[in-house]
């Protein structure tokens, strides 16, 4: 049951949000870009808790090769990319498939597209970077539509306005619950769909651990699942922001040879495609998400202030070290 103040809340943020959709398309697109400007320089002031979460981030990930001044700009910039997802988000009603190629131009489609059969059957492995949800609109534009887990609000107001902007390039949004099965199906029936696969998730929700900046993370092995289930192949994919407010759409070439891999090394080759971009230019990524919130018993490197350690993380650990050892004396003996 919500609290009075609670549901008062949740009004008012829905009404600020239904008034954002009116008046954010009436902008330019340079009126966007200086607001996300704005918006994401506020919030680095405001929320100071998740600002230093991406300055620990950024420690542990880079250590002395970032200067401290250099890890605030980061920081700073990340909370402007994130705005600006969200602004262009609202900005996107005035995105059609005749003119959506004038903001977002492609790299590497037709190739990584040539060998995933004429139904163009596929797994898009995508992350939070740059503008993420104009990686789904454009992807829909370009006749790839496929069905996505929608994540709910804890305002459930809010709900039906981000599904509506979501799938209005031709998208099919499912709820959480059974959403797995959904994409199994929709799979089956040869359709595609895309996943984001750098959030930490509990060891009990199916996940793997990766080496993510030499760090170690537990994410998400639905891909690979569903790889390992349907024999669809898995496209990593970005979408980084280029100047002028305009972004370019990457998918990475396909992960090959995922017959015999296990749902951690499908994982890991997903990553390891995508880190070398995060390298090179780090502040489009959310580095305010706490992506390494499980501390090794016994690790090796410095991790984030806010990490800690958590049994069920170690046993899937030690898990990994046990089959990496047997492997290997396996291979030893042949």
């Amino acid at each position: 049951m919500l609290s009075r103040w609670k549901r008062t809340r949740y009004r008012l943020e829905w009404l600020g949000l239904s008034l954002a959709t009116k008046l954010i398309p009436l902008c330019s697109r340079k009126s966007c870009y200086r607001l996300a400007q704005l918006a994401g320089t506020l919030l680095s002031f405001l929320d100071r808790h998740h600002y230093h979460v991406a300055l620990g981030n950024l420690e542990v990930a880079f250590g002395d090769q970032l200067s401290v001044r250099e890890r605030r700009r980061i920081a700073r910039e990340s909370f402007q990319h994130f705005a600006r997802t969200m602004i262009d988000l609202l900005w996107s009603p005035r995105l059609t498939q005749l003119n959506f190629l004038w903001y977002i131009e492609l790299q590497n489609v037709e190739e990584t597209m040539r060998d995933t059969g004429h139904e163009r059957s596929f797994i898009v492995a995508c992350y939070h970077y740059g503008n993420f949800e104009w990686l789904s609109l454009a992807s829909g534009f370009l006749e790839l539509k496929g069905t996505i887990i929608s994540q709910e609000f804890k305002n459930s107001l809010l709900d039906p306005i981000f599904k509506k902007l979501r799938e209005q390039s031709g998208h099919e949004l499912v709820p959480r619950e059974r959403g797995i099965i959904r994409l199994y199906k929709a799979l089956r029936r040869k359709g595609r769909t895309a996943l984001l696969v750098d959030l930490t998730v509990p060891p009990s929700q199916g996940a793997v651990v990766i080496d993510c900046f030499g760090l170690k993370t537990s994410v998400t092995s639905a891909h690979a699942w569903l790889n390992e289930r349907t024999g669809i192949p898995i496209i990593p994919a970005h979408c980084e922001p280029l100047p002028n407010g305009r972004y370019r759409l990457i998918f990475h070439p396909k992960i090959n040879n995922t017959v015999g891999m296990t749902h951690q090394q499908i994982a890991q080759a997903c990553w390891n495609s995508f880190e070398p971009y995060v390298r090179k230019n780090p502040a489009p990524w959310l580095w305010m998400y706490k992506h390494w919130r499980y501390l090794p018993a016994n690790p090796d490197r410095l991790y984030p202030f806010y990490a800690n350690f958590y049994r069920p993380f170690e046993e899937m650990l030690q898990h990994d070290k046990v089959k990496s050892s047997t492997e290997g004396n396996e291979e030893k003996e042949v």
